[in-house]
């Protein structure tokens, strides 16, 4: 199992661009599942279905099952805070390839998503171990291969090459500091 990041600002593409990996590396043959990281609490059920009466009876976890998929939803208690992406990507069924979206902050090998249109600056300064850019526009100047957002193919082979293996990823996530925003209970990357 290997590990990729993709990192960008809100409406920079990435659910776009992870759609069109996911495609490209079925087509390849290559398994994969993915991680998003949230920016704040949500649900995957909805309030009156006996899962969400579940949770909001204080049960920690919730395991929803049927003949299709199955979900297990886990409460965090308020002093714990947000889970390390270390402890979290273990938790996958095996794969060949896992992209995790977001965890900006976390120093694993990532690809940085840019959209000119979205008006925000680059994420680099924001996102260490940025392995090369996803972009609509040429970046001329960057120490990073800049490849054109709409070239899946090349975006994976560039997500490929630069993923690690699952105990390289947490083995890294885990040497380096845990990441200012997540040290505090609200804190989000």
């Amino acid at each position: 199992m290997r590990v990729i990041g993709l990192a960008g600002w809100s409406g920079a593409g990435k659910t776009t661009l992870i759609l069109k990996l996911i495609e490209t590396f079925a087509g390849r043959g290559v398994s994969v599942s993915t991680m998003k990281h949230a920016h704040h609490a949500f649900d995957i059920d909805r309030p009156g279905k006996d899962s969400y009466r579940h949770r909001e009876s204080g049960a920690r976890e919730v395991l929803i099952s049927s003949a299709r998929r199955w979900a297990i939803l886990h409460e965090i208690p308020e002093p714990e805070g947000e889970p390390h992406l270390a402890d979290l990507l273990p938790r996958l069924s095996p794969v060949d390839l896992v992209i995790a979206e977001g965890f900006k902050a976390y120093p694993h090998p990532k690809i940085a998503v840019h959209r000119e249109a979205n008006g925000k600056p680059l994420i680099l300064a924001d996102a260490p171990n940025v392995r090369a850019v996803a972009s609509d526009v040429p970046l001329p100047g960057l120490a990073v291969p800049v490849i054109h957002l709409d070239d899946a193919e090349a975006i994976a082979d560039a997500a490929w090459e630069a993923s690690l293996p699952l105990d390289e990823t947490v083995a890294m996530l885990r040497a380096a500091p845990r990441p200012e925003r997540l040290r505090t209970p609200h804190g989000l990357t």
